[in-house]
Parts: structure tokens; sequence; C-alpha cells
């Protein structure tokens, strides 16, 4: 019997024993590459890791194991919509024609119908090597435009499909108050993302309380962008949440900009680092026009540039400067965003492909020689393990036990060793090359499907459909 064929046979769920010890052919570690891993999990956490190793009892798994991914921006109900804005209108079609499809579309949608897209969502980007997600989420109310009864009913959704597919959470409520720039009215297409400061902390609440019961789940808090939230917002929800996460959208598209200066006299990105403590504990979303001053500011305060690179390609926003932001000492991670598509691997190629294209050169990204989707893949790791608040993307003793199994079955890994394993993944390969995943030490992903799959998928289906009615 194969060693994958045996340890199919043989998948353990955390907290069935004290200890879980997994071992790998191959492993992804701090220090580098190393073989005959063992890794012990203990209550969603490594508590060893040993090389050169024997398998013993432990679960055998041939191939690599790498860390999985942080998915550091997602909206999780515009997975319902995949597909449907991919026809031209009667104009020119842009960031904002697809805006108003997506005001329509989410008209209809219930609390049931958001945790089946949602649970459909979080099981494809576990099989895509995504162990966490960053959920930016934004649609809080009913259809009308009224808050539910249980304010945090459309959070406890989110926090129900992920417990559901096992995925780790950082949940970001948004904070929307405007319309655009300067506090205009928000338009009905916004109306159920709408709540004024005093609402919106009080949401924050209800958000803890939804995540109460995950293990791991951690709350910071996304004031949507500079158009949403005026400068007097901003400063009392982030004044008022002095611990997690700040997520924003800025600079995504070239109008957004234009408006910002109409309005400031300053970029998005210059008005954002003089007025508001950026730090750390900061990711800004998309960033894709800035300034070589505005990319070099950024860079220093060490916040997090979230890219969703097929997002940002479906959209048209344009290229993010990242060879100039990585040579500044930049850090960065990526998100699936709209989930137009769902692939750790395409993101990272996108991101890449993307400054080839623009450069007309090649492994612009990779800041050293050596393997680019190493580099590109390690970047993604730290940058968004800081983004989201997690002990992520490490293979190592007191991380959470989020991994990753690639497989030498796949055309693009049969040969594959050290770095070649990433670049095979990243560059010919893609969700195929995904066999196992763990995401806290529980096994949700086995031979490259959700152990869940059937029935989320069931839900997923029947919502839509009812959706399409």
């Amino acid at each position: 019997m194969s060693i994958q064929k045996e340890a199919s046979h043989r998948i353990l769920q955390a907290g069935e024993e004290d200890m879980i010890r997994l071992w790998f052919e191959n492993a992804l570690l701090p220090d580098g590459w190393a073989r005959a891993v063992t890794i012990g999990i203990a209550e969603g956490r490594i508590a060893e890791v040993a090389t050169e190793t024997a398998r013993g009892d432990a679960q055998a798994f041939a191939g690599a194991a790498v860390p999985g991914l942080a998915n550091l921006h997602s909206h999780a109900f515009q997975r319902g919509m995949a597909g449907l804005t991919e026809r031209k209108g009667p104009a020119a079609d842009s960031f904002w024609t697809w805006r108003e499809t997506m005001y329509g579309f989410l008209e209809r949608l219930t609390p049931d119908d958001v945790e089946a897209i949602a649970g459909q969502l979080y099981a494809e980007m576990l099989e895509a090597g995504f162990t966490s997600v960053g959920e930016f989420h934004y649609l809080h109310h009913g259809p009308d435009g009224a808050p539910y009864n249980d304010l945090g009913e459309m959070a406890g959704r989110i926090a129900a499909a992920a417990g559901a597919t096992g995925i780790g959470l950082t949940l970001l409520p948004v904070y929307y108050e405007h319309g655009g720039f300067g506090g205009l009215p928000a338009g009905p297409g916004q109306r159920r993302f709408v709540n004024g400061s005093d609402r919106f902390l009080e949401l924050v609440a209800q958000s803890r309380a939804a995540v109460r019961d995950l293990p791991g789940a951690v709350v910071g808090i996304a004031p949507h962008s500079l158009r949403a939230v005026t400068p007097e917002g901003l400063a009392r929800v982030t004044e008022a949440c002095p611990d997690g996460p700040i997520h924003i959208h800025v600079a995504e598209q070239v109008r957004e900009v234009e408006d910002c200066l109409a309005w400031s006299g300053r970029r998005p990105v210059e008005f954002l680092m003089q007025s508001s403590q950026v730090d750390e504990r900061w990711c800004l979303i998309h960033a894709t026009h800035m300034t070589p001053q505005e990319i070099r500011d950024m860079a220093a305060t060490g916040a997090v540039a979230g890219l969703c690179p097929v997002t940002e390609a479906n959209l048209g926003d344009g290229i993010f400067e990242g060879v100039a932001f990585l040579q500044a000492g930049g850090r960065f991670g990526v998100g699936s965003d709209s989930n137009v598509r769902i692939s750790l691997a395409e993101e990272l190629r996108t991101l890449e492909y993307g400054q080839r294209l623009r450069d007309r050169a090649r492994n612009c990204l990779a800041m050293s020689e050596g393997s680019t989707g190493r580099q590109v893949f390690d970047a993604a790791c730290a940058g968004g393990a800081r983004a989201l608040g997690r002990e992520t993307g490490r293979i190592a003793p007191g991380s959470s036990a989020d991994l990753v199994r690639l497989t030498p079955d796949h055309p693009a890994l049969v040969a594959a060793s050290g770095d070649q394993w990433l670049d095979g993944w990243i560059f010919a390969g893609g969700n195929g090359c995904v066999a196992d995943v763990w995401a806290r030490g529980r096994h949700v992903v086995a031979d490259g499907r959700h152990v869940g799959r059937e029935a989320i998928a069931a839900r997923f289906t029947a919502a839509m459909r009812g959706l399409s009615a």
C-alpha cells in the first residue's frame, strides 16, 4: 500500500488523543527544507517538529508539507455572483459598472443564503491551500437597510460557515457610513452596509460574541474606505478599538484618486498617512495607485499591502507597484476579494506576471537570487499572518497547526525537490497540487476535497437556485 493510500485510511481529528503526529517526506521549515519531518500537534498548535525521523506510528504522507497561507481579503457573498458580470454593457465597463451589478445581486440575499455561499467559498479556499481568511464583512442589514433584530445576525452566519468548514477566521466588520468623499449620503445600493459610529461599535461587540466559540478567531475592524467614512469617524472607531487588525480599501481606482484630490487636495494614501497613525496593525487593501513617495511612506509604517491580483485584473484596477514596494522594505499578503476565482497559486502567479507584463522582465518580485515562487510565498505567508493577527504561516512550535500537503502525483511536481515544490505549484500547477490541508490541526481536506464538500455544495446549490428563481 502506498504512503498516500495508507494515510487516507488513518485520518485522525484534533482532540481524539493528546497529540497527533504527522510524518512528511519533505517540509518547509523556517530555516529551509527538511526531510523525514515529524510534526506533533496538540490543541490546534504545533507542539513539536523533528527532522530526519523514522515514520514510527505517525500518519505518513508523501510529498511536501508547507505552511497554510492566510487569505487576507474576502467578501464572501460575492462568490455567489462569480461569472455574472462578464457581459459588456451599452457603455464602457469598469469597476463602477461592476459595482452596480453587485448592488443588484445582494438585494435578495437572506442570512441563510449568505451562510450557504460563505460555506462553499471557505471549503474552496481550504482546497486551494488557504487555511485562514480575513472576512471584510459589510453586508450587515436587511434588504431595506433596517438592522436585523440581532445586529450581529450576518456576522453570526459568517462565523457559522467558518466553524462548519474549519477555516481560521479573522472577522473584520466594516464601518460604512457615507456614499462618497466628504460625507455624501449613501445610495440605495449601500443601505445594507450603513452604520453610524455608535451602532458600528455595537456591531463590533456583537461580532466578538459571534466568534466566541471559534478556536483561534480574531476580530478587527474595517473602515471601508476614505470615501465611505469621514476622517472624524475613522479616528473615532480606531481609537475605540485599540487592539486587533485594521483594514481599509485605498487607491484601488484612478477615479478614487481623482475624487480624493478634488475633495482634500491629497491622494488617498498620502491623506491616510498624514491623518491616521498607520502602523503594523493596518492592512491597506489594493493601494494600486501610489506615487514613489507614497510607496516609501507606506512601506516605512510596517503596514501590509493587501493585494488581490485576480480580482484587480478582473475589475481592471491596474497593477500594484510590487517591485518598488519590496525594494522599499514593504510587506504584502494576498486575498481573493470578489472571489471570482479561488486559487492561492493563481493569486501569487498573477501578482508576479503583472510585474513582468508591465516591466517586460522576468522574476521581478524575487529580491535575491533563487526561487521566485519561494520568495513570493514566504512574503505572502508572513504578510498575511501579520495582517490577520494570526500565529500562522510557519511550521514551528507554537504556531497554529495550519499545513498544506503538496502531492508528487501532480505532473508539475513529480520530480520536485526543495523550492521546486513551490515554483511548480505556483507557476505550473494550481489547486490540483493540493492533496491535504490541516487548519488548526483539523484535517479538513483529504485527497484534494473538503471532507464536508457534499453537504456544503448541496446547501450552496439550493441557495443559488432559489436566488435565480
